[in-house]
């Protein structure tokens, strides 16, 4: 019996052709060790390996794994020892192998503007230097009332800005204008604009159909306003999106967890404004499936590194095939 076969993403390299995004980093958390640094590596940007034999690459770290690559060439990762802790936590490496301690920040939540009843939470720090302005954004999700769902709706994406990751602005402020909520919030510049993908935090209803689902808002500017958000690009009970640009750079993956801890999906498109489709994936059938990832992976980032560092960072933990 022959089965019905999706024609293979596009995006990547054929015929012998450079790679415009040589390879890929997934800094992540497993089911099993939730709020841990792990990695795995995929050179083609869909099927993706395990390093150090499944174990922590950096013990010390703690939090949603979220790296960028900053002003000086660096790279720094943001995390929190949990939601209730009032600091976020920042550390720098130059080869993504070796981390140290670069700073730490307490956010003053009541200060911010038309926000003072904002609860003592921070979820999932995330950092995005903008190059055009030359300075970082560092989002957070913080709700402002208390119990289950209507925790969970109430949360609103708040950032600072900072030059250096050591100095911030004054306080925090909301970085949209409509009252939706959001969480996992992450900022990308593509072409003249940028985008922020979020997680819908609206529970699914027969009224609220893009409840629980990935969705992108766009704007002219760094801080906004952002656009209404997109439909949803995700099926719900879908968060912590994750996108990067294809072997090619002329295809967007964007990846999300199917919680909690099920499964993953990949959305592709050709640009950010869509249309997007589902890819096939994580049926464990190699002859099924257009994308693979390691079992048990949870929440984390994905960014794309050179070949020399996909080879030192092989190389220095092993990988797992």
């Amino acid at each position: 019996m022959a089965f019905g076969q999706q024609p293979n993403p596009p995006g990547q390299v054929e015929n012998g052709a450079e790679a415009k995004n040589e390879a890929y980093i997934f800094a992540h958390m497993t089911h099993q060790d939730y709020g841990r640094l792990y990695y795995s590596v995929s050179l083609d940007g869909l099927h993706w390996f395990s390093l150090n034999n499944k174990q922590r690459v950096f013990k010390d770290y703690k939090g949603h794994p979220d790296i960028c690559k900053g002003h000086d060439g660096r790279y720094y990762i943001a995390g929190n020892s949990s939601d209730s802790s009032p600091d976020i936590n920042f550390w720098v490496s130059a080869d993504l192998i070796n981390w140290e301690k670069y700073s730490v920040f307490t956010p003053d939540l009541k200060s911010t503007p038309d926000y003072s009843y904002a609860l003592q939470r921070i979820g999932a720090p995330k950092i995005f230097y903008d190059k055009d302005s030359q300075q970082y954004v560092v989002t957070w999700h913080t709700p402002h009332k208390e119990g289950g769902e209507t925790y969970w709706a109430s949360q609103r994406t708040l950032y600072v800005l900072s030059k250096d990751l050591k100095t911030f602005s004054e306080h925090p402020a909301r970085l949209f204008d409509w009252d939706m909520g959001t969480i996992d919030v992450f900022i990308r510049k593509v072409g003249d604009n940028y985008f922020a993908v979020l997680k819908d935090e609206t529970y699914p209803t027969l009224y609220w159909t893009t409840g629980k689902t990935i969705r992108i808002a766009k704007s002219a500017s760094l801080l906004g306003p952002y656009s209404e958000p997109s439909p949803s690009i995700s099926p719900n009970f879908r968060e912590a999106p994750m996108l990067i640009p294809s072997p090619d750079g002329k295809i967007w993956y964007l990846y999300y967890e199917q919680y909690p801890g099920v499964s993953y999906g990949l959305s592709i498109a050709d640009n950010m404004n869509g249309p997007w489709f589902q890819a096939s994936g994580y049926t464990f059938f190699a002859d099924w499936d257009k994308y693979s990832l390691p079992a048990s992976v949870r929440h984390g980032c994905m960014i794309t590194i050179t070949m020399d560092e996909y080879k030192n960072l092989v190389a220095h933990f092993g990988i797992a095939k």
